[in-house]
């Protein structure tokens, strides 16, 4: 019976069990690499920013890339993103449903890094809203402890043009703002 409970649990707190937390969950453990080992092909470099394809794709995802900001010798303005476009819809219900439902499958959940730590994610909702034009949910790894308490999550819903964008990202960044990408991709 405990096991049971214990299992119920664990669903319930969104363990990285589906194929979208599996992914997300190795972007995380990467992180200190700098996402040395999921950056694929150049893109394009401008300035000090570089944005490469991404080796890891949400699955349906049409755009996942790498975005390195900063030059060398620069590290206190280097940034690392992973930035995922999940969901580009005319629809902004469908796209506020499926908000929702990638903030219940992230919130909570539980990240192993490849150092053995295990941390949660936790992050507070936000209901999107038509007229804001913009909704973002950024969580963060508990307990913030190392190179991991810069870490941030984020999930964000905005109009792009006539359509409706959901985004995941991986960054370093206090404003996720501050690093560009995926979102002028194709």
């Amino acid at each position: 019976m405990a096991l049971v409970l214990l299992s119920a649990t664990l669903a319930a707190q969104g363990v990285f069990s589906n194929k979208t937390q599996s992914i997300l969950e190795k972007v995380i453990q990467d992180y200190p690499n700098h996402f040395r080992n999921i950056k694929g092909e150049l893109i394009s470099q401008e300035h000090q920013t570089a944005e490469y394809r991404s080796t890891l794709q949400l699955p349906g995802s049409p755009s996942c890339i790498v975005v390195l900001t900063g030059g060398q010798g620069m590290t206190s303005n280097e940034g690392y993103a992973w930035n995922c476009i999940v969901l580009d819809s005319e629809s902004f219900t469908a796209a506020r449903d499926r908000f929702q439902q990638i903030y219940n499958q992230l919130s909570n959940s539980i990240v192993t890094t490849s150092a053995q730590k295990t941390f949660i994610l936790s992050g507070v909702y936000e209901t999107p809203d038509e007229a804001k034009k913009c909704t973002r949910v950024v969580f963060s790894l508990l307990p913030g402890v190392g190179d991991m308490k810069r870490l941030k999550v984020g999930l964000s819903l905005h109009q792009v043009g006539n359509k409706w964008r959901i985004m995941v990202s991986v960054n370093d960044r206090d404003n996720p703002d501050d690093v560009q990408g995926a979102v002028t991709v194709n």
